[in-house]
C-alpha cells in the first residue's frame, strides 16, 4: 500500500471503509446503501449529494472486489501519468457522469411504462405505492468511474498488452476498451435484466472520453507520457508565470537581458515550442509513450523542466 499513488490508495481505503460500515450498520437495521445510493430523481429519497456518495457504496463482496481490483490495476498507472489532482478530478467527473446516465435510463423506463399514471405497482410482494416503488430505484458502485479509468488507460497506452482472465493470450489495451464497451451495449440492447447499471458504465466512459478530448484540444492543460504529472504541471505553470513577464527562465532579471529578444522573436519561439509539444503529446495519445524516439523523450523532459 505504501507504493500506491496517493489518490488511488485513498480511494481504495474509503471504498473499503464505506463497505464495512454498510455491513455493520445493516446489522443495526440501517441501510447505508439506501441512504447514500443514487435514487431516481423523482423519488422522495433522492438527494443531490447522492451523485457523489453512491460511487463509494457497494452491494456485496464480489461487487467491491472487482471494482477495487480494476481501480488498483489501471488507476495506479493513470494517476502516475497524469498526477493526483487531475486523476481525482477525472475520477469524480466520470462517476458523476455515470450517475447522470443512470438517471436518464431510469427516466426513460419511467416514461415508457407510464408510471406517472398509476398510484401503485403490482409486485410479487403485493401492491406497492408508487412513492415507495420509486424509492426502490437506486444505484451503488464505483463501476462508472472505474470504466472511465479503463478508457483513460486504453487511450493513453493503446498498444500496452494486458493479460485478462480467461483469455489465453494478452490483448492490447485499446481492444480491451472496445470489448468492454461492446459488452455493455449488447447488454443494454438485449435487456439482460441482470440488475447491473450498464448505461451507467457507458456513461462513465462517455464522460471520460469527452474530458480527454477536451484536454487534447487544449494541450496547454494536458500533459502525458510517463513524466510525473504533478511535477510536469507545476513546471509548466512556473514556466508560464516566468514567460508572462517576458523573461526567459535561465536569464537574470535585468533590463538588458529582457531586450535581447524582441516580442516577435519570443512569440515565434514560443509557438514553435508549443507546436512540437503538441505533436509529441498527440503521438503519445495515439501510440503510447514507448513510441517516442529518444530525442522526443528528451525534448518533452527538457520542456517540462524549463
Amino acid at each position: 500500500m505504501r507504493n500506491l499513488p496517493t489518490v488511488t490508495k485513498n480511494l481504495l481505503i474509503v471504498n473499503l471503509l464505506a463497505f464495512l460500515a454498510m455491513l455493520v450498520l445493516k446489522t443495526q437495521g440501517i441501510d447505508l446503501n439506501n441512504l447514500l445510493g443514487l435514487h431516481f430523481f423523482k423519488a422522495s429519497d433522492f438527494h443531490i449529494y447522492q451523485f457523489f456518495t453512491y460511487m463509494f457504496m457497494h452491494a456485496n463482496w464480489t461487487h467491491i472486489f472487482f471494482n477495487m481490483f480494476a481501480l488498483w490495476m489501471f488507476g495506479c498507472v493513470v494517476e502516475n501519468t497524469w498526477g493526483s489532482r487531475r486523476f481525482l478530478f477525472y475520477y469524480i467527473c466520470c462517476g458523476v457522469g455515470a450517475g447522470l446516465a443512470q438517471e436518464v435510463a431510469q427516466y426513460v423506463q419511467y416514461s415508457l411504462e407510464h408510471l406517472s399514471e398509476y398510484d401503485s405497482v403490482a409486485t410479487q410482494l403485493g401492491n406497492i405505492p408508487m412513492a415507495d416503488y420509486l424509492n426502490l430505484w437506486y444505484t451503488v458502485g464505483a463501476s462508472g468511474a472505474v470504466y472511465g479509468i479503463l478508457l483513460a488507460f486504453g487511450l493513453t497506452f493503446p498498444e500496452e498488452r494486458i493479460f485478462i482472465f480467461p483469455l489465453p493470450v494478452p490483448i492490447k489495451a485499446k481492444w480491451l476498451v472496445c470489448i468492454y464497451a461492446a459488452i455493455e451495449i449488447f447488454s443494454i440492447v438485449n435487456q439482460t435484466n441482470d440488475q447491473v447499471a450498464h448505461l451507467a458504465h457507458l456513461g462513465g466512459m462517455l464522460f471520460g472520453f469527452l474530458i480527454i478530448r477536451y484536454w487534447e484540444r487544449h494541450p496547454e492543460s494536458y500533459y502525458g507520457g510517463r513524466l510525473k504529472g504533478e511535477e510536469f504541471f507545476e513546471s509548466l505553470k512556473r514556466n508560464w508565470e516566468t514567460r508572462k513577464g517576458k523573461r526567459a527562465p535561465e536569464e537574470p532579471a535585468s533590463a538588458s537581458s529582457v531586450k535581447r529578444e524582441t516580442d516577435w522573436q519570443y512569440n515565434e519561439r514560443k509557438q514553435k515550442n508549443q507546436e512540437e509539444i503538441d505533436r509529441i503529446l498527440d503521438k503519445i495519445r495515439k501510440s503510447g509513450y514507448d513510441s517516442l524516439t529518444k530525442e522526443e523523450k528528451k525534448y518533452l523532459f527538457d520542456q517540462s523542466n524549463s
